[in-house]
């Protein structure tokens, strides 16, 4: 997880105004869905940064419709002594995830004073006993679904000191990728967990074939632009894997962090909550399989410090209470999201106004429910064609918008940049 008051200086300013990328509907790949996707539900978690849940807290994660939660897996806290593993504490929020069906995306991050000087991996003793280390907890959770992500962030200097190093890092993926295939050969292994705009980096990835060891390349997609700008992106990675040659099978992209601070420049809590919903909903449409919002719960209460803005409940614990943290806008934004798609996967992007104008299908067998909303600054009327009889209307913070019907020129809704769901037939 980078420093976001970095990113709060360095990249462009938010606003919902800003126009989508014209080339969106055009760009390869984009909005187009991936074979074989996981329902909604099954596709979207949340970070976070404890072991030990307040009582309540895993309940309500689960009640968000969340389905995976992502946390670091500390080598220094697991290896106190050379070659003795105590992954207890780790059992323990298994345990918790376990019993409200959330599955773990552990990040396997950072060094261990036993083997290194910070917490960089650099030398072949310290790769060596990394790799070790990562296949005993692989071994240990072995069959309980848990995902295996391969370091956090290895191009910021903050993780990877004194500066990032491709090199040094693709040789401990090498290492863990040859290791994980002989003795854990059925553990999900994904890196490299970098920003995606950082293709210097990840072009090293896959020029090292790093990415043959792993089901997935992982990428931070943090933004102050419109979400929408991330399909680009997305196409761009893509084009790279394409390029690398033979020998991969279908690859997939995850969105492994990714979030908006409701403190940055132009932002607010409501706004948060717009931008949550569009960017679960920008991953569903461009074949993102997986997509973890930074962060749960807010890391603080200080309001001039960006960094402790970015969660879906506020910081306070409030014993005793249901529920257990105060929720924000966001987390009633992804509560409705996931209740209205639950069981749906992505079908299409409607061609309907204009590049800005985002028309998404979903479906569930015979079922369909749309979603739409505009990156446009004024709100717009657009007509979707081939639909019949009567919608029910939901607001994306789960309110009841109220009934459109179609007529013969298709059903005529209006929409603003806040998406809304539409279920027919009700």
């Amino acid at each position: 997880m980078i420093l976001r008051s970095v990113l709060a200086i360095v990249a462009l300013v938010l606003s919902l105004a800003i126009s989508a990328d014209n080339r969106s509907i055009e760009c390869a790949g984009c909005w187009t869905p991936a074979p074989n996707s996981p329902t909604v539900e099954e596709s979207l978690g949340v970070n976070i940064h404890f072991i030990d849940p307040q009582p309540g807290e895993v309940k309500m994660i689960a009640d968000a419709g969340f389905r995976w939660v992502r946390m670091d897996f500390i080598w220094q806290d697991t290896e106190r002594q050379r070659g003795q593993y105590d992954f207890s504490s780790y059992d323990l929020l298994l345990k918790q995830l376990d019993e409200f069906h959330l599955r773990a995306l552990f990040i396997l991050d950072y060094g261990n004073s036993l083997y290194t000087d910070g917490k960089s991996v650099r030398t072949p003793e310290a790769r060596a006993a990394f790799a070790r280390w990562a296949v005993a907890a692989a071994k240990h959770f072995s069959g309980r679904g848990v995902m295996w992500e391969l370091f956090n962030e290895p191009n910021n200097q903050m993780f990877w000191p004194p500066q990032p190093n491709a090199e040094e890092y693709n040789a401990l993926a090498q290492e863990v990728g040859r290791a994980f295939h002989s003795s854990v050969p059925n553990e999900q292994l994904i890196g490299p967990a970098v920003d995606a705009g950082d293709l210097k980096f990840l072009q090293s990835c896959v020029n090292g074939r790093s990415h043959d060891w792993w089901s997935a390349l992982s990428v931070h997609p943090y933004r102050q632009t419109n979400p929408e700008t991330v399909a680009a992106a997305y196409a761009r990675l893509r084009e790279m894997i394409d390029q690398s040659g033979p020998g991969q099978r279908q690859f997939n992209i995850i969105s492994s962090e990714w979030g908006y601070s409701s403190t940055w420049p132009r932002m607010n809590e409501d706004r948060q909550a717009v931008m949550l919903t569009r960017q679960f909903l920008t991953n569903l449409a461009n074949g993102i399989p997986l997509s973890i919002w930074y962060d749960w719960r807010d890391d603080g209460a200080d309001p001039n410090e960006g960094e402790h803005h970015f969660g879906l409940v506020r910081h306070e614990y409030k014993a005793g209470s249901t529920p257990a943290f105060e929720p924000k806008p966001a987390f009633l934004a992804a509560r409705t999201l996931t209740t209205m798609l639950k069981g749906f996967r992505f079908q299409q992007r409607l061609n309907v106004g204009g590049p800005e104008d985002y028309v998404l299908s979903f479906v569930k067998g015979d079922e369909l429910r749309i979603v739409a909303w505009t990156t446009s600054n004024v709100p717009r009327r657009v007509a979707i064609p081939q639909l019949s009889g009567q919608f029910s209307v939901t607001t994306m913070s789960g309110r009841d918008g109220g009934r459109v019907r179609a007529t013969h020129d298709g059903l005529m809704i209006d929409i603003s940049a806040l998406p809304v769901y539409l279920v027919v037939g009700n």
